[in-house]
């Protein structure tokens, strides 16, 4: 930021609106640091104010001191184009050493230990589904040492596909013995499934953490499930533009409300009844035509009209509320999914399965 406050003209006029159509190159330098940091507010734009020296705090205060009206367009193409130039610049370098070391200057040491093994950790939202992402080479060497009853609860709590691969790898008589308690295991105490889960973060997770690096397209692809529509696709489209590959398989990654549509009529039917009715109605009032087909198609036709009538009364509704009601329908899946409750196909293959 420091190489665009060079220079400002001191018979800049005393206020100077900048609407939507003012084009960014008759911006100076200093009025863009000026308008970013002024969208950083106190909180975090006091680090950056540190970094500066005198004269570049001097040439900054004065370009914001003749700003007037800046619109809400202009802020979010500067601050969009300021991460991607520096991306391009290679001048941030973003690791888990770095992060930690900022971490611990605000946070206490349990906290950014805890926060740390989380993000060198495998992806997932719960024990079952991180070890389904945990390489079955790896998972099988920790649980060879386990008691089979234990690793028959592990394996039963997984991905199918991927508890076929730990077992195969398993020594045979091992094996087999899993298989056998399998076969036999009725409905696991909460008591019994809360101790093993502890067991595995504390002796498992947190070593693999310290070793495993986490994809970073794993990563890109959690932070975009997060953001509302508009700003995901204006990313997206950016990292099109600018990788084409690294966008391709970020959104490979991510799994969005559009992905509800390759469940199954066994999972519709689960999912719907977890559903409160209202953010149904909320949800589907946004959604594709080829949508809300999907969903009316897995109702009954009274069900179907109802929730038709329902999405007529509503009337306009706002995006960030379709977004907010579609978010918690995606994360339900999820849920519902890592307990192995419904089974998502993968967008690459058919015979594949997540969670």
């Amino acid at each position: 930021m420091s190489q665009q406050v060079a220079t400002i003209d001191p018979t800049t006029p005393t206020v100077r609106d900048i609407d939507a159509n003012t084009p960014l190159t008759s911006i100076s330098g200093s009025e863009k640091a000026a308008i970013v940091l002024l969208a950083l507010g106190q909180e975090h734009g006091r680090a950056v104010w540190a970094a500066f020296d005198d004269d570049e705090v001097r040439r900054i205060s004065i370009a914001m001191s003749r700003l007037g009206k800046v619109s809400p367009e202009i802020v979010e193409q500067l601050l969009g184009q300021y991460i991607m130039e520096l991306g391009k610049a290679g001048a941030l370098v973003g690791n888990f050493e770095n992060t930690e070391r900022l971490l611990v200057q605000f946070l206490p040491e349990d906290r950014v230990n805890a926060i740390m093994e989380e993000i060198r950790g495998p992806a997932g939202r719960t024990m079952w589904e991180k070890l389904s992402n945990v390489q079955e080479d790896v998972l099988a060497n920790y649980l060879k040492n386990e008691y089979p009853q234990t690793i028959a609860v592990v394996l039963s709590k997984i991905r199918a596909e991927h508890a076929s691969r730990v077992l195969s790898i398993l020594p045979e008589e091992l094996a087999l013995d899993v298989v056998a308690r399998m076969l036999r295991m009725e409905s696991i105490q909460k008591d019994i499934l809360d101790k093993i889960e502890q067991t595995l973060r504390i002796e498992f997770m947190a070593n693999l953490s310290q070793t495993r690096r986490r994809d970073a397209h794993e990563l890109m692809a959690d932070i975009f499930n997060n953001f509302d529509r508009q700003t995901e696709s204006r990313f997206l489209t950016a990292l099109e533009e600018d990788n084409r590959e690294a966008a391709d398989r970020i959104k490979q990654l991510m799994f969005t409300f559009d992905d509800l549509g390759r469940l199954d009529a066994a999972g519709m039917q689960t999912l719907m009844r977890s559903v409160d009715k209202d953010k149904l109605a909320i949800a589907l009032k946004g959604a594709s035509e080829k949508m809300r087909d999907f969903f009316m198609e897995n109702m009954s036709q009274r069900a179907a009209k109802m929730l038709q009538e329902d999405m007529d009364v509503l009337g306009p509704v706002r995006l960030k509320d379709v977004d907010e009601a579609q978010g918690r329908m995606v994360n339900m899946a999820k849920d519902l999914a890592a307990r192995g409750e419904i089974q998502i196909s993968k967008k690459g293959g058919e015979d594949e399965m997540v969670y």
